[in-house]
């Protein structure tokens, strides 16, 4: 049976990942990613909010680090944050959104574990969309809510998935 190596948070956050990698409880976890479909609905959430930063008060980045805690880092594949939050190198306050797209190889409790740690941190709005299926789910109060449309409290923000997977195949053709 093999042995998980601990490093120190410190060790994590100077070292690069090729592809990146999240920090939990002192043991390096492998991220899913790679997969074309995953990049390219990761890369249409991405353009869906780019499209309107200034409009909407907002910031989006893909695979930020977000310091969750002393002992956690997770890499959320898009997150939308406020424009009124400094710029961070690695984010150590709550984003507005932390989007997750699913891979193949994602496990439902693998994935719920992602979710509650995202809500201890307080991330307020946490959606997962399915490239596959082409759903969503916001996942923002624990439970897995089926959502066609995504919206932010208190801003004008919002994510409409048939729109943007329709935006995808156009820019597909």
């Amino acid at each position: 049976m093999a042995t998980a190596t601990h490093i120190p948070i410190e060790q994590y956050l100077k070292t690069s990942y090729e592809p990146d990698a999240e920090f939990v409880d002192g043991e390096i976890e492998e991220r899913n990613v790679g997969e074309y479909d995953h990049n390219a609905v990761q890369k249409a959430i991405l353009l869906w909010f780019a499209r309107h930063e200034k409009e909407w008060g907002i910031r989006c980045i893909q695979e930020q680090r977000t310091r969750l805690g002393p002992n956690r880092v997770r890499i959320p594949d898009v997150s939308v944050f406020s424009r009124e939050l400094p710029v961070e190198q690695v984010f150590t306050r709550p984003q507005l959104v932390a989007i997750e797209v699913l891979s193949p190889e994602d496990r439902h409790s693998r994935m719920q574990e992602r979710i509650d740690d995202y809500r201890a941190f307080r991330i307020s709005n946490i959606w997962v969309v399915d490239p596959a299926k082409r759903i969503g789910w916001d996942c923002s109060d624990g439970n897995w809510t089926r959502k066609d449309r995504f919206g932010i409290a208190a801003t004008p923000a919002y994510l409409d998935l048939k729109e943007m997977f329709a935006q995808l195949e156009e820019a597909e053709r």
